[in-house]
Parts: C-alpha cells; structure tokens; sequence
C-alpha cells in the first residue's frame, strides 16, 4: 500500500514539474516573439535614404562657390530625432567619415522637450523657433553661452533660410543633447538652431578648425 502511495506522490510530482517546464518554455518563446516584433517595427521606423544624389550637388556647388573641396556637412531633419543625422561627408574619400546626434527647432511647441521628434517643424520666419532648411556656409568661429562654449555662425545661403543671420542661427553644443542614439525616444529641442552634444562639438569642433569656409546643408528627405 505504502509502494503504491509513493508511486501516486512521484507521479503527481513529475507531472507538476513538466506544467512547470512546459510554461516556462510558452513564456520564453512569447519574449522572443515580442523581442522579434518590437525589432522588426523598429527597422520599419527607420528610413533607409540614398543621399548620394545630396552628395553630388554638394559637391558641385562647393566647387561652384569657391568653398571647402575637402568635406561638407550634411543634416537631415526627415529622419527621427532619436537618430544620428548630422553627416560629416569627405569628398575625396567619398563616404560618411563622422555622424552625430542634432537637435531642431521646436516651433510653437515646449523648448527643451521633444514633441516633434518624428516631424520637425521648419520655417525662415523670425521668431518661429523653428529650423530652416537650405544651404549655409560654416563662418567665423565665436563664443557661445551654450555646452562647451563654442559655436559657428551660419550664413543662409537660399529663400529657404536667408534669415539666418538676422535669426542668430549658429551651429553650438547643448548639454541636454544626447550623445548616442535614443530611439525611439526623442532630441530635445531648441530654438532653431543645430545643436549637438558637447562631446560631438568637441569632434566637429577640430574638423571646422581645419576646413574653413565648409558648406552644411540642412535638408528634410
């Protein structure tokens, strides 16, 4: 009687742990599912642009108008802010050589928060806190109140953004912008101007000092 009763008990035992194993695999395999999913969203989020045609004209518009033949910087808004989309383009090597994280405009929304992450507000209009897209020409290096202190006017060079200056539209760090990327959360947004974390300006800062009167094109793909 007592052999049957501990064969009844190891039954009931086994049989407990197998329910056990066997729910721990349907949840393993649902976090797995949802991991799949939550990626395959992600890559969807995610554009993937063909900027050689930007790369061309750059080019050719730098020869044009006498301006640095060795690189370009090139920044589009098109893409989510979480995103790196300032692109330090080198003409000779013909390829990306530097990206960074940017922050835009905020236009009538809340500075310093990122509620046009996945669509960035643009305007030339003073006043309108939002970024303009267009070509401009890297100036003189100046003194900034804002991340590592320095900063580079931009001259605007098309309709789109010849209030630039007028704007006081320069290119600075920010310490609130972030340094990798933050997707799908957002880049917390200024008043126009292109702003990069102060480690990035610390890079581009060394790039601008040896390529003077460089071309940065803000675009919106």
């Amino acid at each position: 009687m007592k052999k049957i009763f501990y064969i009844i008990i190891l039954v009931l035992v086994v049989s407990s742990c197998k329910e056990k194993e066997d729910s721990e695999m349907v949840v393993s395999k649902n976090k797995v599912r949802l991991d799949s999913i939550s990626k395959l969203e992600f890559n969807r989020e995610i554009k993937e642009i063909n900027y050689n045609k930007y790369y061309k004209e750059a080019q050719e518009y730098s020869k044009k108008n006498h301006l640095n033949p060795n690189k370009f910087i090139l920044i589009d808004l098109g893409l989510h802010s979480g995103l790196k989309r300032f692109f330090i383009y080198d003409f000779k090597k013909k390829k990306v050589v530097k990206s960074f994280m940017v922050s835009h405009g905020c236009g009538n929304n809340v500075w310093g928060q990122t509620y046009t992450k996945e669509n960035a507000p643009v305007s030339n209009e003073p006043d309108s806190h939002c970024s303009s897209v267009g070509k401009y020409v890297v100036l003189k290096r100046g003194i900034s109140q804002w991340g590592i202190k320095v900063n580079y006017l931009l001259q605007g060079k098309d309709k789109t953004n010849s209030n630039a200056i007028n704007r006081a539209i320069v290119l600075h760090s920010w310490d609130e912008v972030p340094n990798n990327e933050v997707y799908p959360e957002g880049t917390p947004e200024g008043w126009g101007c292109p702003a990069v974390s102060n480690k990035s300006m610390q890079e581009i800062d060394e790039v601008l000092k040896e390529n003077k009167n460089i071309l940065l094109w803000i675009i919106k793909s």
